[in-house]
Parts: C-alpha cells; structure tokens; sequence
C-alpha cells in the first residue's frame, strides 16, 4: 500500500517520527502543498491508496482525477477539508482524529486566561527593559492583577473540551454555567445548564467550546455582547468564525468587553485587516492550543490505528457513513 501524508509539516515538523505509518506501507510525506494548485495535490498523489490530510483539501475533482484512492484520513478532529458525499459516492471511508487534544486545548484556554489575569509575559517584559530596577517599592505592577476564584465561567459548548475546562475552573474556585443543546446528567456534577442568555448576562468569563455550524456562525456579536456584564472576559480556543470580530473589536475598545483572547480567527493565517489586531485589550495566538508534542504524537498514534483498523477491515472513526 502506499500511503501519501500532502501536509505533514504542521503536525510533525520534525519533532516526532513517521515510523508507525512507515510501517503499514510505503510512505510519503510532503511538509504542505498549495490548496490552490490542485493539479499539484493530484500529483503528490499519483497512484497511492491511502492519504493523509490535515488542510490540503480534497474535492470531488480531485477524487475523481485520483481513482486509485481507497483511504482518506484527517489530520485533525474537523473534517471539512474532505467533499465527503463524493468519497462516500466511491465507497472510500474518511476518517477522522477525535479526542487526541482535549488535556491541551483546556489547559491552554487557561494560559489565555491568566495572562489576561496576570499579564506575566507583559511583566516579564517590563522587568528586563528596567522597570522594576527603577521602582521606588519593592513591588512593580502596571496592569490590574485578577482572581478567578468566586467568579463565574461560562462555557457554550460541552464535549469533553468544553467539560475539560469545566473540571478546571471549578479547581480555580469558579462557579461554572453551560449552555449545549445537549445537556445530560454526567456533566451536571461540574456545572449548572442554563439559557444562553442567561449564560451571557451572568458569566464573567465567557469560553467558546462548540462546534461551527450555520446556527453558531458569528454568534459573539453585537446583539449577544450587549447582553453580557460590562467588562465581560471571553476567550475562543475553538473556531474563529463564531465571532463577529468587528463587533469584539468594537466592544473591546469601548471597554464592554474587558479583555479577550483568541487562538482561532475568521481567516488563518491572519490577515493583516483583521480589526482584532488593532483591538484594546487582546491577546491573539496562532492557534496552537491544539499543537503540545503530547497531542500531536496522540493524534499520529490514532491516524496509525485508523490505518491499521481499516487494513483489518474493521474501520474506525469513519465520518461518511
């Protein structure tokens, strides 16, 4: 079998070993190819089996020009870089990677978080520029230092990320509402489930953890963020379009919004228009919540089991049938 991994730099650039799908056949891996140069992506290719993709997309055009594909795996938990219908239509099974980062996305929404409380790395700065050799006091700060301990999180979305980061702001001593269209009773011992109105007026930290889809699109905007507390936090580790960035952008520099931290945006990478960038208050990072070596040797250990499951004919994690 040959197997093609088209984007492989951004989970393993270098840091981890290709060796167990090395081991299910014959391997090649390409760091990234441009999404959009498709006769490129057909070439890479050629006549292989099984390939792998994290964000090279793989359209109907492309299948049909590659007929010698019986395998599609994703890099990642999201699927749509894949025309699954079409792929369906010639009996080849897309698999995805679940699960793989919930531990890393949960922990890092809580690095957003405190460095929003804490301002370390601004600090950290302004130490080794000379401000705190100059102070008068033993002490220096020039940004408000915040607790988290008593204050509410409010969490829209509850998969196990969204639960993940229940778990941990209830260790912080924070009180935690959710709002899922999906409420059942093992996430109630964390959590209460309310409204998500009411989770907008009664949440001091508003965190993203659900899924995009035509009902979430742009769902933190103006209309929403006028029904939060005046100097409301929110943090989005999870897709960028579920916020309307003119609108953050906007409550950001009025002070509604107190501070906001975002590791996914609208288009990635970010263009330099993005009215975050320019905002009061934000702490942008280029999504990497995801991107612990841990995670991603766990995400290239189940893309190995996929493999390794569908070859035994019995696969796994198929998201097309």
């Amino acid at each position: 079998m040959k197997i093609v991994v088209l984007d492989g730099y951004t989970i393993n650039p270098g840091d981890l070993s290709w060796d167990g799908l090395m081991s299910l056949g014959e391997l090649t891996v390409y760091p990234r190819l441009p999404n959009s140069d498709k006769g490129a992506v057909v070439e890479a290719i050629g006549d292989a089996e099984m390939i792998l993709t994290n964000k090279t997309l793989i359209t109907a055009d492309i299948l049909a020009a590659c007929p010698h594909i019986k395998y599609i795996g994703v890099l990642a938990t999201g699927y749509n870089v894949v025309d699954l219908e079409a792929a369906k239509a010639k009996g080849i099974p897309v698999t995805n990677i679940p699960a793989y980062s919930t531990d890393a996305v949960a922990q890092f929404v809580f690095a957003l978080l405190l460095e929003i409380c804490h301002r370390a790395g601004h600090h950290d700065r302004a130490v080794k520029e000379g401000a705190w050799t100059s102070s008068t006091d033993f002490c220096f700060w020039d940004h408000p230092q915040t607790e988290l301990s008593g204050k509410t999180m409010g969490v829209i979305g509850y998969g196990r990320i969204g639960k993940k980061t229940a778990q941990i702001a209830k260790a912080f001593g924070m009180r935690v509402i959710v709002n899922t269209p999906h409420p059942d009773a093992s996430g109630s011992d964390a959590a209460e489930y309310v409204s998500r109105d009411e989770l907008f007026a009664r949440a001091d930290v508003v965190s993203l953890h659900c899924p995009l889809t035509p009902e979430t699109i742009g769902m933190i905007d103006d209309a929403a963020i006028s029904k939060m507390k005046d100097g409301v936090i929110i943090v989005n580790a999870s897709r960028g379009p579920l916020v309307a960035e003119k609108d953050l952008a906007a409550a950001l520099n009025t002070g509604k919004v107190c501070a906001a931290a975002v590791d996914v945006v609208s288009a990635e990478p970010i263009s330099a228009d993005n009215p975050l960038l320019t905002a009061e208050n934000c702490i942008i990072t280029p999504h990497i919540a995801w991107a612990s070596i841990e995670s991603r040797r766990r995400l290239i250990g189940i893309a190995v089991d996929n493999i390794a499951s569908f070859l035994a004919g019995k696969p796994v994690n198929v998201v097309n049938w």
